[in-house]
């Protein structure tokens, strides 16, 4: 039994991560932990508020409206990749120094902890989370604050200057905790911190595993069973993805082209209603309202696109009104999952494959290559007629709250001094 202190005043606890992302997935995972880590704190300091800061600087979920990441992404992957790095550091330099270190610093007043977490954000895509956390730990340790780490995904693919800033900022940073999501996160950051003095970091689940606790399940449909196809643009599986051979755009495009629409002939085989949706990534809106009318036509059955969602709650509405999910979008898979709704995977980044390993469903993964037509329609419906093991899904959730109360009292043990000295 975790023995933790009492502490009194209510206590409040930031959260880094990038919450208002216009992918919804960010979000999701960021409200789970923050609702979480509130209740375990009802135990220990009533009424301790906790809440996130935008690592991007962002305060509330965007506008559903025309957005230029689309055409920045576009540029960015078009330079050389030595201009690619010069521009992009020197844009994020500014950011950091002229509004990102004002907006946390503003944010940290008269907080007691800091909370690295979660998300995929131990990654290095041209410097981007590298230079925003080391920008952000530097406030902490400003503030002398202590700092825990949970439920990151951490991948081995850092530029030089990448791997500095990370170890720098975590070992400077009053480090009490640290877990991240998966196997593959640990070795990483085993490989890659722990040498420049880090502290190991244990094994944690993902906070999305929680939705089922924190958001309500709607009614069932009536009719039909819906399956929701997760549709994510061929641009950001280029961009963000790890591992695999690499492709012309034109190649990329022009394959998902043919699955999507493939696909959702499918699943009408199999018996579903077809539901068109994406996280809410501009550059998966835009590919699916310029696409989503052709694969409508070619399927020939009963297939809708889903109008963009607003925030995590409506993405959370959708995704567990469903009786099957098919996604590239690993938080699409794990809210479902934890509503006990099969999933099939679309392998395009190691940490998907994770979490299929994770929750014992590894033969629901497939590339989109091998999963046309007829393999498609076998595969959806043998997921849905195994389902999901409820057992082994209420042993996931429950360790999960284990893991976040662990490292509550870890921060509350270091806020202990605190409490003795007010």
């Amino acid at each position: 039994m975790t023995s933790v202190p009492s502490l009194h005043p209510a206590r409040r606890i930031a959260l880094l991560n990038v919450k208002y992302s216009p992918n919804l997935g960010d979000g999701l995972l960021s409200e789970c932990l923050e609702a979480e880590l509130a209740r375990t704190f009802q135990g220990i300091a009533p009424g301790t508020e906790v809440f996130s800061i935008d690592l991007a600087g962002r305060r509330a979920y965007p506008a559903i409206a025309p957005s230029r990441r689309a055409a920045m992404i576009g540029l960015l992957e078009a330079l050389p990749a030595a201009l690619r790095r010069l521009v992009t550091r020197l844009a994020l330099s500014l950011l950091v120094r002229l509004r990102l270190g004002r907006h946390v610093r503003a944010r940290l007043a008269r907080c007691d902890a800091v909370v690295l977490g979660g998300g995929n954000l131990l990654t290095d895509a041209d410097l981007n989370f590298p230079m925003k956390i080391a920008g952000a730990l530097a406030q902490a340790v400003r503030l002398r604050l202590p700092v825990a780490v949970y439920g990151v995904g951490a991948n081995r693919h850092w530029s030089e200057a990448g791997r500095r800033l990370f170890g720098r900022a975590l070992g400077a940073a009053k480090l009490r905790h640290a877990a991240v999501r998966d196997a593959r996160s640990q070795a990483a950051w085993r490989d890659m911190l722990v040498p420049q003095g880090v502290r190991p970091a244990a094994l944690s689940g993902d906070p999305g595993l929680l939705a089922s606790c924190h958001f309500p399940r709607p009614p069932r449909p009536f009719d039909a069973p819906v399956a929701g196809l997760c549709v994510t643009a061929p641009m950001a599986l280029r961009y963000h993805a790890t591992g695999g051979e690499a492709q012309s755009a034109a190649e990329t495009r022009t394959a998902l082209d043919d699955w999507y629409g493939n696909a959702a002939r499918a699943l009408v085989d199999a018996g579903f209603r077809v539901a068109l949706f994406t996280n809410g990534s501009p550059e998966d809106r835009d590919y699916l309202d310029a696409m989503g009318p052709e694969w409508i036509l070619r399927a020939k059955g009963p297939v809708t696109m889903t109008g963009p969602f607003a925030d995590p709650g409506e993405m959370i509405a959708f995704i567990a009104g469903c009786q099957l999910i098919v996604a590239h979008r690993m938080h699409a898979c794990i809210a479902a999952h934890s509503f006990a709704i099969p999933t099939i995977g679309l392998r395009w980044d190691v940490k998907l494959d994770s979490f299929f390993a994770l929750t014992g469903r590894g033969s629901y993964i497939a590339d989109t290559a091998s999963l046309h037509g007829g393999a498609l329609t076998a595969l959806a419906r043998q997921a849905v007629a195994e389902g999901v093991d409820r057992e082994a899904l209420e042993q996931l959730i429950a360790n999960t709250r284990g893991d976040i109360a662990r490292m509550a009292a870890a921060l509350a043990r270091a806020m202990q001094p605190l409490a003795e000295a007010a």
